[in-house]
């Protein structure tokens, strides 16, 4: 009975081989088939088939193809150290173009392999695929390559290849060019603190281009990431190039002991975390059977990324050790709201949820892993899915019982994250029903006839006695119209619930039409133009306030993208004789009655008590006709973003002593605004 293993090594049985079926007897038949016979079979000796058809075995001829030869190169000498046999890697780049990786290993055997007695086991791994290491599971417990295909291929695809090895103290050397031998191996002499394996090579411009050539930037970055995902291994890296692109050092040395943790606080650095702790982990299974490390954040300002490894390959397409994991948060966070009463809010939860802003890495090490396609970007082996659930899940639970508070603010922002998908996927609902009926919009919203968003504003209102003058004396062409009943809510500190129980908000979002937060797009606006008109009082300039808080707390966008402005209503009318101009407060009406109302006679003054109380035609004169009206566009200064939060919150937050302590710093100004 057949045997075989599973992830960890444990043997179960094989099914039985089943016979052969029969060959189909030859049948004669038209010509086409008579002249398709096993003549016209061909047989691709050696590694012609990698020069023939490349994609097949690294994926293609572009960029990230000629660099996946190093990947395979290094990925043989991280073999050897995660074996424990290597201590470092050497990665050298020189100005010719070629790149060299050396590893202190084992060194690749030099005596004749036993199948083919002519040929050292050096020259048959470098010119025959399927041959290596790695099939027997005694050579290596956990590898990146299985495939047999890695170092031959890259031999195949280089226009010139040198292979040195040093075993017992002795240096050997053979050489190669587009996957043939073009030496013996030779024995080069004594070495006596040297070992491992040294390979150096130069893509074929036949194969990848004339013009194609390595990337400094990205070989350092491959080799420091390879440096993150084993700790104990050091590798150095050596750029002699003339050339060089990215500005990478010319010397470096990756070591990183914290492992995943390390290189999670490098991809991260200088951006902000939902919970100030970053969850990570490692377990390495009994007999160096594998292994199973973690590094895990969630971003407060950023969209996350999942960065996945098995046997230090990066699997760029996922597998099934990301399912795992994406399994393993979602039911812990789930099961963590469940003990702290909150089962209900989270029952909406999916994995999208809880990955759409999480830093996550994750690397395993297994046995005989499975991948799809001769380029490793998927796991494919179905056990490491319940492994590292699994394991994640256990350590993800106390690790959520010890962070209470933490713990309690991951659990709000992905809830948060899930009622965002839930409201946009209701907005997707009505955009797909307008396209068979007209979308609803607010009652009181007078809308214009222009559709497009292009050159349509629309004026903010207090009260529906402004909004009856202001209906009137707009152009109904291009110029909407939106009252508001008083003061609305002041969103700085009201509560989620408030928000989404206020009308008057929902009206507004509704007749923006371009969504709120996370959800906005400017794509969606229906208007260019978003004008606030209150009254030219202090009660107009708090409604203003209140409005302006609103569109930068749930619309920072429609701000940045220089939407909103301020209308200018006045507060005065002067009138003498046949003469009459408007003044905006009392130093404006001060200074028009010295400089532009000079001639005789009395000056009438009347006082607006607010928009409802001007005549259409006054209002379209002084506020709303294009050609005469004055706008206040709403900016963030440049630099000074920080310093705006800081004020909105001061002013309009939910801390009554932060605006009492402001007034108290500007009580003077506040007393030569009174002697005026």
């Amino acid at each position: 009975m057949a045997t075989n293993r599973d992830l960890f090594g444990t043997a179960r049985k094989l099914p039985e081989p089943q016979a052969p079926a029969r060959a189909p007897k030859l049948t004669t038949g038209t010509p086409d088939e008579a002249n398709y016979n096993a003549s016209s079979i061909e047989v691709l000796e050696g590694l012609e088939p990698v020069r023939r058809r490349p994609g097949m075995y690294i994926g293609g001829t572009d960029e990230a193809a000629l660099h996946h030869l190093f990947a395979e190169v290094l990925d043989n000498a991280m073999d050897e150290a995660v074996a424990g046999h290597a201590t470092f890697i050497d990665v050298v780049f020189d100005a010719e173009g070629y790149l060299a990786v050396t590893d202190n290993g084992r060194g690749i055997p030099i005596d004749p392999h036993p199948k083919f007695p002519k040929k050292s086991a050096l020259e048959v791994i470098m010119t025959t695929l399927h041959a290596g290491g790695k099939f027997d599971s005694g050579a290596y417990q956990t590898s990146g390559g299985l495939h047999g295909v890695g170092v031959s291929v890259v031999n195949a695809l280089a226009i010139d290849c040198e292979v040195e090895v040093a075993r017992g103290q002795v240096l050997y050397r053979q050489t190669f060019a587009r996957g043939l031998p073009t030496s013996e191996l030779v024995t080069v002499g004594k070495v006596l603190n040297r070992r491992g394996t040294r390979v150096r090579f130069k893509p074929d411009p036949q194969i990848f281009g004339a013009e194609a050539h390595f990337k400094p930037a990205r070989l350092f970055k491959m080799a420091r990431a390879k440096a993150y995902l084993f700790g104990g291994v050091e590798i150095r890296w050596h750029n002699t190039a003339l050339n060089n692109e990215g500005g990478t050092p010319r010397e470096a040395v990756f070591h990183f002991p914290g492992g995943l943790k390390d290189y999670l606080a490098q991809d991260t650095q200088g951006k902000t975390m939902v919970a100030d702790q970053v969850f990570t982990g490692k377990v390495v299974k009994p007999g160096g059977h594998g292994s199973l490390e973690w590094a895990i954040s969630w971003l407060a300002d950023d969209d996350g990324f999942v960065h996945s490894y098995c046997n230090t390959i990066p699997t760029a397409d996922g597998g099934t050790h990301e399912a795992g994991l994406r399994a393993a948060l979602l039911r812990g966070l789930k099961d963590h709201a469940e003990r702290v009463g909150q089962g209900k809010r989270a029952s909406v939860l999916t994995a999208d949820d809880v990955m759409v802003s999480c830093a996550a890495l994750i690397s395993v090490f297994i046995k005989e892993p499975e991948f799809q396609g001769q380029n490793k970007g998927r796991l494919m082996t179905v056990e490491a899915a319940r492994i590292v659930e699994g394991t994640i899940r256990d350590t993800f639970d106390h690790w959520l019982a010890g962070l209470p508070s933490q713990a309690m603010r991951l659990l709000d922002w992905t809830i948060d994250r899930a009622e965002e998908r839930l409201r946009r996927r209701a907005e997707k609902d009505v955009a797909r029903k307008s396209a068979t009926r007209k979308l609803r919009l607010p009652g009181k919203l007078a809308d214009c006839v222009n559709t497009s968003a292009q050159g349509s504003e629309i004026f903010i209102v207090e009260g529906d006695s402004a909004g009856g003058s202001a209906k009137q004396a707009r152009d109904r062409a291009n110029q909407a119209v939106l009252p508001l009943r008083g003061k609305i809510l002041n969103v700085a500190n009201a509560t989620k619930d408030k928000l989404a129980a206020n009308q008057q908000l929902a009206d507004l979002t509704l007749a923006m039409g371009c969504g709120t937060g996370t959800r906005y797009s400017d794509a969606d606006l229906r208007y260019d133009k978003i004008i606030i008109m209150t009254d030219a009082d202090v009660d107009g300039a708090h409604i203003a306030s209140l409005l302006i808080t609103f569109f930068y707390r749930e619309m920072p966008k429609l701000i940045e993208t220089g939407h909103l402005y301020l209308a200018v209503p006045p507060l005065y009318r002067l009138t003498q004789g046949t003469t009459h101009v408007y003044a905006r407060d009392d130093r404006h009406r001060d200074e028009l009655t010295k400089k532009v109302l000079t001639g005789k006679g009395k000056i009438d003054v009347s006082r607006f008590k607010g928009l409802g109380e001007m005549m259409p035609a006054q209002l379209k004169e002084t506020t709303m006709d294009p050609k005469k009206r004055n706008l206040l566009r709403v900016v963030i200064l440049p630099g000074d973003a920080e310093r705006t939060v800081d004020s909105v919150e001061q002013l309009m937050g939910n801390k009554a002593e932060a605006r009492f302590a402001f007034i108290q710093e500007r009580a003077a100004f506040a007393t030569e605004l009174v002697d005026i």
